[in-house]
């Protein structure tokens, strides 16, 4: 049990999970853009953890290297994630309490999936990291859609399949479709938890129907260590990457996807993608300016002053 009495430090050095004992890799090429010259840009997240993130000095991309393997994420989202962010935001968060926060995200998604979904005649939707299924099970009763939920901890499955939802228990990495497809396929609050970006969008490419969609959103990196004015305290362990407006649709492009809405949420922090599947185009990257306009304001938030 957490004592949140406790100082956030003292609650987050109590749990039992040890990341640097975890199987580790190496990132050697960058996920976005294939090269191989990073500058190392922080040494510890902020759990506290010795976690470093590296930036891409070709095209920006931030991660985690080294980073845990699959197998160990998937130990991770078991028994190890919600009572992390628990001891870190000092309140329960498991598979009962966040029920009521997803809600209110699937009310304010499907408000902005309706011009899309409504009368479309879309038919299947799958949500890869579901979690407990609140907003798939909430897209399928606003549209019809019949929708199966992937997500790796298997706590949040089993509420998934309370509503009545299929159900897989699996990283999106290890997931088989064989010959199935999907009318709308969504990453719901997850694209900054893949391992592999740029293969996940390839393979949801392939997951979908002409004429499908697909949803996506990211926590705006940029966004996230402006408002903590803490390079830092936008990093942690369960996000192997850490996407921007235009890395995100650098991603996109590259997968075969055109952006048909972006949507900037109420929290000022996430960025959400309405996308249809068009003509890949593997050379997208982002540009020199967002480049060096990046790399200069990650730096002077990492060493302007603060007060207090």
């Amino acid at each position: 049990m957490i004592d949140f009495s406790q100082p956030r430090a003292e609650r987050l050095a109590a749990l039992p999970f040890d990341f640097a004992a975890q199987p580790l890799r190496s990132v050697e090429a960058c996920n976005l853009c294939g090269r191989s010259t990073f500058v190392v840009l922080t040494h510890r997240d902020r759990y506290g953890y010795p976690a470093q993130a590296y930036v891409c000095e070709t095209c920006g991309l931030v991660f985690l290297s080294p980073v845990m393997t699959g197998e160990a994420y998937g130990r991770f989202y078991q028994d190890g994630y919600r009572p992390l962010v628990s001891a870190y935001h000092g309140r329960l968060i498991d598979a009962h309490t966040i029920q009521d926060e997803q809600r209110a995200y699937a009310i304010d998604r499907a408000a902005l999936l309706t011009p899309f979904l409504s009368g479309s005649g879309l038919k299947t939707l799958l949500d890869i990291g579901g979690s407990t299924g609140i907003v798939a099970h909430h897209l399928s009763q606003a549209f019809g859609l019949e929708a199966a939920v992937l997500d790796p901890a298997p706590l949040e499955v089993d509420e998934a399949r309370l509503l009545g939802l299929e159900t897989i228990t699996a990283l999106v990495e290890d997931f088989d479709p064989g010959p199935r497809r999907f009318d709308v396929v969504a990453l719901f609050q997850t694209v900054d938890h893949l391992l592999d970006v740029r293969g996940t969008l390839r393979r949801i490419r392939e997951l979908i129907n002409p004429g499908g969609l697909l949803f996506v959103d990211i926590v705006d990196f940029r966004a996230a260590y402006l408002r903590s004015w803490s390079v830092e305290e936008a990093v942690k362990i369960d996000h192997p990457y850490y996407l921007t407006q235009e890395t995100m649709r650098a991603f996109l492009a590259q997968a075969g996807f055109v952006v048909l809405r972006t949507d900037l949420a109420a929290d000022h922090l996430h960025v959400s993608y309405v996308c249809r599947p068009t003509v890949p185009n593997p050379k997208a990257v982002t540009s020199r300016e967002f480049l060096r306009f990046h790399m200069r304001e990650m730096r002077f938030v990492q060493n302007a002053p603060r007060s207090g």
